[in-house]
């Protein structure tokens, strides 16, 4: 009997194929180019003699061929993966705590599926969120106060590893009857003459702020701030300002017509999401696949994200 061509690489790029909709998304996700991942599935068509997907359908629609691959990725990644968990167990141990520490307010939404999958693998590790608002959540690692920090930019000055998450668009939002809606995109001098709706957090935390109204020496006519992400869509949708998010936060909003998004300048405006943590932390067994379970888990859920 033959050994089989069918290595973990092909199993892995056919579920995130299917996970993502598209061989550019599943391409990102790899971190490969999209000609490599196109080499890898032709080479299996060819060896198979059969398509295993539809390429002209949107998400891909599997052959019965494809599909029985699936069924066989499914099953033998599962196995892969716990195999491995429980080998860093045996080699490290796995015990102890991950406590997280976020910096922006829009994180739980995303981050909550992330923790409830990694409970699953790992739940002999004591997962918490530090409550309440932390306008330097790196010093709680550096204190030992938490094990991971998710944070907006990366500093060569502090001494904690970094793990690149996602970029994401950040849109302005504005009620629909609102002038600046004529707009093509929202530049600085927009903000000027208006309310600009905020978390109460210090502006070097608003991209908004760092990335555009700074730099241009411009200042809001007005300021207001909320706690929360549907009391500022509700001020925005009244009328009382405008707010800068996520698109992925905000979405569903759209989708219903409740606000209006315009980008922010010609090129639009990005923010990014990292995790921090101590040296001592990187090292732990579980700590890669938090990360890798945080990226992949947006990356199939939430809308318009690049991975970093």
């Amino acid at each position: 009997m033959t050994s089989s061509i069918l290595e973990i690489r092909h199993l892995r790029t056919l579920v995130a194929l299917r996970d993502t909709g598209s061989l550019v998304r599943a391409a990102q996700m790899l971190n490969l180019t999209q000609s490599a991942l196109s080499h890898q599935v032709k080479l299996l068509e060819e060896h198979f003699g059969i398509a295993l997907f539809e390429r002209k359908s949107v998400p891909p629609q599997f052959s019965g061929a494809g599909q029985r691959i699936l069924q066989l990725a499914d099953a033998a990644l599962a196995l892969v993966d716990e195999a491995e968990r429980d080998v860093a167990r045996l080699v490290q141990g796995a015990d102890g705590q991950l406590r997280i520490v976020v910096e922006c307010h829009t994180c739980f939404d995303w981050l909550m599926p992330a923790m409830d999958e990694f409970r699953n693998r790992w739940p002999e590790i004591e997962l918490d969120i530090v409550s309440g608002f932390h306008p330097d959540p790196i010093a709680l690692v550096l204190q030992d106060r938490a094990e991971v920090a998710i944070v907006s930019e990366q500093d060569a000055d502090e001494a904690v590893d970094y793990h690149a998450l996602f970029r994401f668009e950040i849109m302005a939002l504005l009620a629909n009857d609102h002038p600046l809606t004529a707009k093509e995109h929202l530049t600085a001098r927009h903000f000027a003459d208006q309310t600009l709706i905020t978390y109460p957090v210090p502006d070097d935390m608003l991209d908004i702020v760092r990335q555009v109204l700074a730099p241009a020496g411009i200042e809001p006519a007005h300021r207001r701030t909320t706690e929360l992400t549907v009391a500022m869509l509700q001020l925005v949708a009244s009328g009382r300002g405008i707010a800068t998010l996520p698109l992925w936060a905000v979405q569903g909003y759209l989708e219903r017509g409740y606000v209006t998004a315009r980008p922010v300048g010609r090129k639009g405006l990005t923010g990014e999401l990292h995790m921090a943590c101590s040296a001592a932390t990187s090292s732990r067994p579980w700590l890669d696949d938090f990360v890798r379970i945080t990226r992949e888990t947006c990356f199939k859920t939430l809308p318009g994200i690049e991975l970093l």
